[in-house]
């Protein structure tokens, strides 16, 4: 069902906040977060793009933009940078993103034309900005299992989603591994999130769909959503059963948007499965 009506260029960034019971997500493109509050409709508009955040408390968000992340206050929309985020590099902005068990934020960056190796993946854990990954091109897919102990990400232009250990900390420790080759599929993979129970939830871009992998790779099952480009999903609602997902416009011509008129919404789907709660930032 759609769940909000709104169109996003680029959808993107759903975080369930565990305190407020409310979904907030962001139009990257469209440099606004996007929210229903009370049923209704809110937005806000910043001066650069936007693109995920992590809870720190009732209040206020971490938000991940082009040049910085920085704190936001709901209620008086003060804003405060906590650290730059390749700040010297006009040519990329912030994408992907997720809180883990530790209280670390883990953020992407790529080209704002999706330049061939222009991004990384940094993790900022109280009050430390360090660089994890280099040479990405579409950092996605950012999520961690249940007992804090494996994170994984993706490049989506290598059709593969990797697992990475981390030490007590939240800190990678050792190399990355392969956890799914997706080259055989012509989607590409994209915002990721792992449920309750350890199944990873992967939107897959330009398959409209959602899919649920097990911890050792095998398929569990598609949900379909009505928007060719499933971009990121997230669990939230009464006791974390509801299955949110983002989706965009972009890359869809005139004829495909008339065609898909529910494409760039936003969708909820109740009895799924149940989520983690979403973890509290650090600053």
């Amino acid at each position: 069902m759609i769940f909000d009506n709104r169109p996003c260029d680029l959808g993107e960034g759903p975080l369930w906040h565990p305190q407020r019971g409310q979904l907030f997500w962001f139009d990257i493109t469209g440099q606004r977060m996007l929210s229903v509050e009370n049923g209704e409709q809110r937005q806000w508009r910043f001066p650069e793009m936007v693109s995920a955040a992590g809870w720190v408390d009732r209040d206020m968000l971490l938000i991940a933009g082009e040049r910085d992340l920085f704190l936001f206050d709901l209620e008086t929309e003060e804003t405060q940078t906590l650290v730059e985020l390749e700040a010297g590099n006009r040519t990329t902005r912030s994408n992907d993103g997720r809180a883990d068990p530790q209280g670390g934020l883990w953020i992407g960056t790529m080209g704002k034309k999706c330049e061939s190796g222009a991004g990384a993946i940094y993790r900022y854990y109280r009050g430390e900005l360090r660089k994890l990954y280099d040479k990405i091109t579409i950092p996605n897919a950012i999520c961690f299992t249940p007992d804090g102990k494996t994170a994984h990400f993706t490049d989506t232009v290598t059709s593969q989603v990797m697992r990475v250990a981390l030490d007590a900390q939240g800190w990678p420790k050792g190399e990355p591994e392969v956890f799914l080759d997706l080259s055989a599929d012509p989607s590409g993979p994209d915002g990721a999130v792992i449920d309750a129970a350890g199944l990873l939830w992967l939107a897959q871009w330009g398959a409209a769909r959602v899919s649920a992998f097990s911890p050792d790779g095998s398929l569990v099952r598609h949900v379909a959503f009505d928007a060719p480009h499933t971009s990121c999903p997230a669990f939230g609602g009464p006791g974390l059963t509801t299955l949110f997902c983002t989706s965009a416009l972009q890359g869809m011509d005139a004829a495909a948007r008339a065609a898909q008129p529910n494409a760039g919404m936003t969708f909820a789907i109740k009895g799924v499965a149940t989520g983690q709660a979403e973890h509290r930032v650090l600053p």
